[in-house]
């Protein structure tokens, strides 16, 4: 982001100009909402675009964009952590490395932290109150198995009443190996309740008896993000973990808000794509959409 937008951003922030309220679209009218994030070639994101930089293909066909907005918008959050055992002897820096995500929440975000081991836990209520989420950090316990896709299902449920913006950000070391559920329920509930997943995977040591392994995170953390417009970072080194949890923050103040009117409400699935008309420019927002009137705005 360039210097001036983030000056722009602490200013609005302060004088209470941002937005605070979800998108309004014209009475009457089915807007399907594709919330995308754009970066440039060397992965820096690019504020200043207009409608015409974007195209919105509705399974495979181009779709008169109808609304159009590049402004900040409020967020609600769940911030679910990895607490099984092979993160136990990084714990405390992930701690610190997800206040870097809670300290950098507008005054209209709000959120909510969680962990995952044997056990799914959340702070309680979603809050703005900075501190009250941080100090909520101390009270999450760890366990050993992983209920990764039980947790970020059950953070989505979380979600569920929310108006708005739904995000997830999920962070791991491992592979599931606990759920209940699969990483397709996980899909499905992100695609029916319109929720945003970030996911952040992290290569680890982990010492057994002696004996030294790698931990790899789960694979199926890309296409959560990926399928649901969110971002995804695959880290190798501690000391990363705090500017990518910085960096998810970022991504979500920068993020523009685009709409179209369905040719036909057919209560199917449909397939959307993002295209940037911009050389070296890449969009990502989420890859489907249920043309239902239930559904729609």
């Amino acid at each position: 982001m360039r210097p001036l937008f983030v000056l722009m951003l602490t200013v609005l922030a302060a004088s209470g100009v941002i937005a605070q309220q979800a998108p309004t679209f014209k009475s009457g009218t089915r807007v399907v909402p594709v919330i995308a994030t754009v970066t440039d070639a060397q992965g820096r994101l690019v504020p200043g675009l207009e409608q015409e930089d974007f195209t919105i293909l509705d399974n495979g066909k181009p779709q008169e964009i109808t609304f159009f907005e590049d402004e900040v918008r409020p967020f609600t959050a769940v911030v679910m952590l990895d607490f099984s055992g092979s993160m136990t002897a990084n714990l405390e820096l992930l701690k610190r490395a997800s206040e870097q995500f809670l300290i950098r929440m507008l005054p209209q975000d709000k959120a909510q932290v969680g962990s995952f081991s044997d056990k799914i836990q959340f702070s309680g209520r979603f809050t703005n109150d900075r501190d009250d989420l941080i100090g909520a950090l101390g009270d999450l316990q760890f366990g050993n198995p992983t209920r990764l896709y039980d947790a970020t299902y059950q953070s989505i449920h979380e979600l569920k009443p929310v108006d708005g913006r739904r995000v997830v950000v999920v962070f791991t070391d491992g592979d599931d190996t606990d759920s209940k559920l699969g990483a397709n329920d996980v899909l499905k509930s992100a695609s029916e309740h319109e929720t945003m997943i970030y996911a952040i995977g992290l290569e680890s040591t982990l010492n057994i008896g002696g004996r030294v392994s790698r931990t790899h995170p789960d694979r199926v953390l890309r296409k959560f993000a990926e399928d649901t417009g969110g971002g995804y970072f695959e880290l190798k080194k501690t000391d990363e973990l705090g500017p990518t949890f910085s960096r998810v923050a970022q991504e979500l103040h920068s993020q523009y808000t685009l709409g179209f009117t369905p040719t036909a409400l057919d209560n199917k699935e449909h397939k959307l794509e993002l295209k940037m008309k911009q050389p070296g420019m890449t969009g990502r927002a989420r890859r489907t959409y249920v043309a239902s009137p239930d559904r729609l705005r």
